[in-house]
């Protein structure tokens, strides 16, 4: 395979299962193969890593940690500086591994490199500004602050549909806070993870530090179970399903370790009587349409106004009828592949729950008939408090709702179990406030004039309810990767206590 051989990958070399030691030789765990879902051909196999590798690749991250923890964060920045410059020369090539590994666009997957290579700029910065703060003592002579402090090795597991984006969100934050990183991407995505781990790991070690990401390719029953109940992770970060997600949180807090969970989304744009179209419908059928529906920013369910409701739909139709369909490689190409098979299965099953719910189907609804995971992308008409519309389904079918008022539309907006992204198309000054109003979007994320989907990476994303509460990327969310500690310096020649207590003088 070129694209491989052009990232310096030579597969028979090493197995599923990579860190400080180097690449593991284990067979014994099994063949994972790769998938092409714009072909159903394989285009790799690699070895799964076993319960003995992880227990390898842990012990020596534990060891890189204590090392990589006592480098200044500035010296730690300058490595994933260096990162980004080796991702930028890669870019075209790991963006075109993205797209036939996962099935997004070129463009797309090109848009994932450049996140990665954003989030490294952005923590380079941050290297320099892992700020504490100085408090006032009550006490005589006293100085208190706080500081931050490595956390330690990092679990991070991640999603299928954001292969390399959302580990370098986790990854590249942790490294310049002092953490090493175990990461367990997905199954369905194993080549985008060795590629990425030949690229970062190769910068340490030209410059002499040491491997500090490691890679564990296997199964959630195997290794993901390991990584979660494992005490010596004291944090882990999940990217994938609100059922998966409440069970992982569970089992995490139940040993008192943290979580960063990204669950499922439901996302919504509301469209008013004042809404420029010509910035509504792009941003819907980006929202809906690109990386076919299987982003948890996906735009899922559209609120029109009844007085706009058939013009509006009318527009959309029109603009699905021109969604080019095929091989996400090519040029031309405005959405590819489903990841699988068992996806199409759960659009169709989806689409008959909507006719027998009451919903009608506007346009799409069809498996294309032709190797590949390709499905049309569907626009229905359906009812907010509909079984179907409160669930997440990762296909590209979109709901759309009439409504009333403006308040009425924020309260369907926000009844459904997820809460991560939210967008508003208006022109009308209160409308946009009251939206993002304590009163308004329930969400992690709420915009004005711009779609639920393609967060930038400055501000720190995550949402809430269902999807689970968990910060990553932008703004203070480097902190859940450190450890708080807050010190007292007492530099008088007196004792006294806190709150003026008294306990008596044993000096003598």
């Amino acid at each position: 395979m070129d694209i491989l051989q052009q990232l310096g990958i030579e597969l028979e070399n090493h197995g599923a299962c990579s860190g400080p030691g180097g690449w593991s030789t284990t067979v014994k765990a099994g063949k994972l193969d790769s998938i092409n879902p714009a072909t159903e051909e394989v285009i790799a196999s690699v070895y799964q890593a076993s319960e003995s590798d992880y227990e390898n690749v842990t012990e020596k991250s534990i060891e890189a940690f204590k090392e990589w923890r006592m480098i200044p964060a500035p010296k730690r920045g300058e490595m994933v500086r260096l990162m980004a410059e080796e991702l930028r020369k890669n870019k075209d090539n790991l963006g075109s591994l993205v797209s036939l590994e996962m099935g997004k666009i070129k463009a797309e997957g090109d848009g994932e490199v450049q996140e990665m290579i954003d989030i490294a700029d952005f923590a380079v910065g941050l290297s320099r500004q892992l700020y504490g703060l100085t408090m006032h003592s009550e006490r005589y002579l006293h100085r208190m602050y706080e500081q931050w402090h490595p956390l330690g090795p990092i679990g991070v597991i991640t999603a299928f549909n954001f292969p390399v984006a959302v580990w370098s969100w986790n990854a590249f934050i942790a490294a310049v806070c002092g953490d090493t990183v175990i990461w367990k991407p997905s199954s369905s995505t194993p080549l985008c993870g060795i590629a990425v781990q030949h690229i970062c790991n190769h910068v340490l070690e030209k410059n002499g530090y040491p491997h500090i990401f490691s890679l564990v390719i296997g199964s959630g029953k195997t290794i993901g179970e390991r990584l979660i109940k494992d005490r010596r992770i004291p944090l882990v970060s999940f990217t994938g399903s609100s059922p998966i997600g409440q069970r992982i949180g569970k089992v995490v807090g139940e040993r008192l370790g943290s979580t960063i969970l990204e669950l499922g989304g439901n996302n919504a744009i509301i469209v008013d009587e004042s809404a420029d179209f010509k910035l509504a419908i792009p941003a819907i059928v980006f929202g809906a349409v690109g990386t076919a529906g299987q982003r948890c920013t996906s735009t899922r369910r559209v609120f029109i106004h009844k007085s706009q409701f058939d013009k509006v739909a009318s527009m959309l139709i029109d603009a699905y009828q021109q969604v080019n369909i095929g091989n996400p490689m090519d040029g031309g190409v405005l959405m590819g592949p489903l990841v699988n098979q068992a996806t199409v299965e759960t659009y169709l099953i989806a689409l008959d729950r909507l006719k027998e719910e009451g919903g009608e189907i506007l346009c799409g609804g069809k498996v294309l008939d032709h190797p590949g995971y390709f499905v049309e992308p569907t626009i229905a008409k359906a009812e907010n408090h509909f079984p179907l519309v409160q669930e997440e389904t990762f296909a590209p079918i979109l709901y759309l709702i009439e409504y009333e008022s403006i308040d009425g539309a924020i309260r369907m907006h926000n009844d459904v179990p997820q809460g991560l992204s939210s967008s508003m198309f208006t022109t009308d000054l209160i409308n946009a406030e009251k939206f993002l109003s304590h009163k308004g979007s329930d969400c992690g994320i709420a915009n004005i004039n711009i779609g639920t989907s393609g967060a930038e990476i400055g501000g720190a994303f995550g949402g809430e309810k269902d999807t689970g509460g968990g910060r990553e990327a932008g703004s203070d969310a480097w902190k859940a990767y450190m450890r708080r500690q807050t010190n007292t310096i007492n530099w008088s020649h007196e004792m006294p206590l806190a709150q003026g207590i008294k306990f008596g003088d044993f000096s003598d």
